[in-house]
């Protein structure tokens, strides 16, 4: 299978998982797995969540963004990964003045 995201319509998420100001996201989903790439532009965030029943690798495509993870603080920047297992939790604030991009994806457990 493969997605392609320029041809993916894209959603605009406000105070995702309890965070400031919107995610705009381009997404495939289905019972097992979701893939996205995303966008949080200056001042917003992805809220702290735990993952109870999936995992989720982030690879950052471009900017800088703070990230919060089981209680420490981290910065994210291109070219880096960020892996969040099961039973862990997260946050992502763009702190920065320029857009967050990232892909990520998220496997589901049963």
């Amino acid at each position: 299978m493969i997605f392609d995201f320029d041809k993916m319509p894209e959603q605009n998420i406000p105070n995702f998982k309890g965070g400031e100001g919107s995610i705009c996201t381009k997404a495939y989903s289905d019972e097992k797995i979701k893939t996205a790439v995303n966008v949080l532009s200056p001042g917003s965030s992805i809220g702290y969540h735990m993952h109870e029943n999936n995992s989720e690798v982030i690879y950052v495509l471009g900017g800088e963004a703070l990230l919060k993870y089981d209680g420490k603080e981290e910065r994210l920047k291109k070219g880096l990964v960020h892996y969040c297992p099961m039973g862990h939790s997260h946050s992502i604030i763009n702190d920065s003045g320029d857009d967050f991009v990232f892909f990520c994806v998220v496997s589901e457990y049963k």
